[in-house]
Parts: structure tokens; C-alpha cells; sequence
């Protein structure tokens, strides 16, 4: 095995933590993983990372060798390509994720179009609602709706959604048309948390100069978005999410905009990379692909 092709593997043990999980992401034997790791560890003459029966954990000097090893993989994904021209001279392993409403929604839709002009890409698309670790679990960029929390990673505001407030014609039928905030003593609200056992914020709505929350009655909780929205449509309560994915099931009568001089506060989209010094070309052109796939659906920011 070559150094480079060990250290992709280190590389992928390292973010997933786990000997089992990168040799199955990779298609080798975890044999093969492991012996790649002890040959590095004996060229470096170095432990590069802490074994136990639990967990797989890099060592001081195994996190130096991975910023490293990254920024080399890097140059040298660039240096094979750099002569190469036209689209299709983009290749390799793509991983990115983003949150499953967006995904259904947008991306996939028109992904066939991504694909077709760059033929040579492996593209891995996560679709989640939970907050993945982008460096330990090996992405190369996110797609992040909402507030960001201070981060080493790189953002790249994109824009913001604009908020609506939904029910179904159902809900509504059966609990009457709520028109100012003091008529949502008597609603149910469909709650919304990224981790089940959280407590929901309830009904965001501005407040003068900024926006304020107010508690809310409400019978079911969700930490998805696709639920979210099927509970909405299942006239189980009112919900507030991006209208350019309400737009569509207003349109077919499915749901009705209630309240619109009560929204919430327009949701933020970002896109989020490692700060390397060269990221590499088949991420710029994911990102900006994405970028012109989002933005006739996005408002600017404030």
C-alpha cells in the first residue's frame, strides 16, 4: 500500500473513530484499515492514535499528522487535475450534508443535472436534521439552516427563508382561525426540537426591534422536519417553517398561511467548510452549484 492510499485511510479512522466504520466506508477489509495505520505509525515512528475496545482516539501528534495529511491529499488531488480541462477533469469522493426538507426539496430534484456535468464524482450525501461533526465525520461541506454556533469551520452565508405560519384546512375547521397572539391560548402548536427532550422555544413572533417566543400548548413533539410538516398537514397543530416549502402545499390546498404580520424570524442558510488553504476544486464546484440551485427560494439576509 502506497503512503498516500494510508493515509486516506487514516484519515477516514480518524474522523469516523472507529477501524469498522472506515473500512466499510471505504469497501477494505478492516484488516487492511488497521495494518495501513501500524505501517504509517512504524514509518513515522509515532503512535498516531489511541486503541481501546470502546473508542479509536487520535494522539497529539496523530491530530497534527491529520491537519497535515489533509492539506497534502489536497495538493495532490489538485496537482493531478490542474492540466486537465473541461468539466468532466473533476473527480473523487464528494461527501456533504444538509438537512432532509432541503434536500427533498431542492437538491435532489435537480441533482441529476450536478452529476451529469461532473461524471467523475463520487458525491455522499447525508440528509439529516442533527448537527453532524464535519471534521470528525468527514464531510467536506454542510448546508446549515438557521443561527450558527461559534465554530473553527468556515461559513458562507448563502441567504435566509423566509418563515410562514401553516395549518390545515382541517385544524382550522375544527379549532377556528387564529389571528392575533393572545387567539393562541386556544391553539396547539406542532413542537419542534433537534433533540427529543429538549424544550421547545413555542410561537416566535416580533417584538419590536427583535423577536420574542411565547409558550405554547401542543400534544406532539418532532425532531425532523419532513414530521414537522406531516403532523402540520395531519391538522395536528400550527407550524412556522420556510415558505418555499409550504408554498407548494398552500398552492394545492393542503395547508393555509395564518397570522402572516406574526412570523418568525427569517432562518439563516450557510455553508460550512474546514479551513484548509486550498479546498479542494470538486468542493468549489458543489458549493457553487448549490449556491444557484438555493437562491431563487432565498431572501437576503438583514
Amino acid at each position: 500500500m502506497n503512503p498516500l492510499e494510508a493515509m486516506q485511510i487514516f484519515i477516514r479512522v480518524a474522523e469516523l473513530a472507529s477501524f469498522t466504520r472506515a473500512a466499510d466506508s471505504l469497501g477494505i477489509p478492516k484488516a487492511s484499515a488497521s495494518n495501513a495505520v501500524q505501517q504509517l505509525e512504524a514509518t513515522l515512528g509515532t503512535r498516531l492514535l489511541h486503541r481501546t475496545t470502546r473508542r479509536v482516539q487520535m494522539t497529539h501528534d496523530g491530530q497534527a499528522f491529520y491537519e497535515r495529511s489533509k492539506d497534502l491529499l489536497t495538493d495532490v488531488d489538485e496537482l493531478q487535475s490542474m492540466f486537465q480541462q473541461g468539466e468532466q477533469s473533476l473527480r473523487g469522493r464528494l461527501r456533504v450534508d444538509m438537512s432532509g426538507g432541503v434536500a427533498r426539496l431542492f437538491v435532489l430534484p435537480q441533482l441529476a443535472d450536478f452529476m451529469q456535468a461532473h461524471p467523475l464524482i463520487e458525491l455522499e450525501l447525508s440528509s439529516t436534521d442533527r448537527l453532524v461533526d464535519l471534521v470528525r465525520e468527514g464531510f467536506d461541506c454542510v448546508l446549515r439552516v438557521g443561527p450558527l454556533v461559534d465554530s473553527s469551520l468556515v461559513a458562507r452565508p448563502l441567504g435566509a427563508f423566509r418563515i410562514i405560519n401553516c395549518a390545515s384546512p382541517a385544524y382550522l375547521e375544527r379549532h377556528g382561525t387564529p389571528r392575533t397572539l393572545d387567539d393562541l391560548a386556544t391553539h396547539q402548536l406542532v413542537h419542534y426540537v433537534s433533540t427529543l427532550g429538549a424544550r421547545s422555544p413555542g410561537w416566535e413572533y416580533p417584538d419590536g426591534g427583535g423577536y420574542a417566543s411565547l409558550p405554547m400548548a401542543g400534544s406532539i413533539t418532532v425532531n425532523n422536519s419532513d414530521s414537522y410538516t406531516a403532523a402540520c398537514i395531519a391538522g395536528l397543530g400550527l407550524i412556522q417553517a420556510p415558505a418555499a416549502g409550504l408554498q407548494p402545499l398552500i398552492d394545492a390546498g393542503r395547508l393555509v398561511e395564518v397570522m402572516p404580520d406574526c412570523r418568525a424570524e427569517p432562518m439563516p442558510v450557510s455553508l460550512l467548510y474546514a479551513n484548509r488553504r486550498n479546498l479542494p476544486r470538486r468542493v468549489q464546484a458543489f458549493m457553487a452549484w448549490i449556491t444557484q440551485v438555493l437562491q431563487p427560494h432565498l431572501e437576503p439576509l438583514a
